[in-house]
This record gives structure tokens, C-alpha cells and sequence, in this order.
């Protein structure tokens, strides 16, 4: 007869290589999902403040396609991206948020900006620039992964009040 000590040890065992196997096939689940995310932002108002801009967007998305069984949480983000002569792309995240379930993925919000968004070298009126939506999955378990949606046609404007 085996010690409750070795049958504790194989019983455990069994348990955590199911729970591990378990996991495996829920990270690669993921693999069959094609998500469709819909996004649209809009510039209502412009606010210079000395260098620093503010804002007003409205933003609208449809995320709910990023959910799986397997999604934890969303975190998007809006970012500004523009060239410069010195730099091909630079980046200003503008906004974000997390979205902790499906039913929350579906939004329509105003708001600013909530991080400065700074013309440095006074090089930022009249010029054109992109609004970029990011979004990285945080799955419960596997991997985490992330893309964007991309919105261009905007342009700064060339007098700031």
C-alpha cells in the first residue's frame, strides 16, 4: 500500500497538469478569434494655452470584438502622432482608459485630453497629424497582444488664440 503521502504527491501532481494543460489551450483559443474593432474620433475644440494644446474629442468605439472568453481587461489608449524634422514619429498619448468587461466596450465619451500635449519647438501649427487608437488584450492566461487603429486628416491649426 502507498503512504497518504505519495498519493497526496501524485494526486496533486495530476491536478496542476490538468490546470496547466487547461491553460495551454485556453492561450490558444485566442488564436481562432478575428476580432473587427470600430473606432471613430472627432476633434470638436482646439485650446492653446502658450504651448501647450487642449483637445475636446469625441470619441466613439466599438470593442466588444476584442472579448473573448480568455479577455481580462482592455487598456486603450488615444495618442497624437506627428513628424517633426528631427524626429520621423513622435508620439503624445492624449487619453486612455481601461475596460474591465464586454458590456463596457461599446462607448461614446467627451473628454480633453488628459495628459499635456506641449509644442516644444513651436512647430506644431498648421501641421497635419494622426489620432491613434491603441489597445492591448490582458488575458487571464497566454499572452498579452496589442494593435491600433489608425485616423489621419487632421491638422493643427495655424493661429493659436
Amino acid at each position: 500500500m502507498h503512504s497518504f503521502g505519495y498519493r497526496a504527491n501524485a494526486l496533486l501532481t495530476f491536478a496542476l497538469t490538468i490546470l496547466a494543460l487547461m491553460c495551454a489551450i485556453a492561450s490558444f483559443s485566442d488564436n481562432f478569434n478575428f476580432p473587427s474593432p470600430s473606432a471613430q474620433i472627432q476633434i470638436v475644440k482646439f485650446n492653446w494655452f502658450q504651448k501647450q494644446v487642449s483637445l475636446t474629442m469625441n470619441i466613439t468605439a466599438d470593442l466588444q470584438s476584442l472579448f473573448t472568453w480568455n479577455t481580462k481587461q482592455l487598456f486603450i489608449f488615444v495618442a497624437a502622432e506627428y513628424e517633426t524634422p528631427q524626429n520621423s514619429l513622435n508620439q503624445v498619448s492624449l487619453w486612455d482608459a481601461i475596460i474591465p468587461a464586454k458590456e463596457h466596450a461599446k462607448f461614446w465619451i467627451q473628454t480633453a485630453n488628459k495628459y499635456r500635449f506641449i509644442d516644444q519647438g513651436s512647430n506644431l501649427r498648421g501641421k497635419e497629424f494622426n489620432l491613434t487608437l491603441h489597445w492591448h488584450v490582458m488575458p487571464k492566461t497566454g499572452k498579452m497582444f496589442a494593435d491600433k487603429l489608425v485616423m489621419s486628416g487632421f491638422r493643427m491649426p495655424e493661429e493659436h488664440r
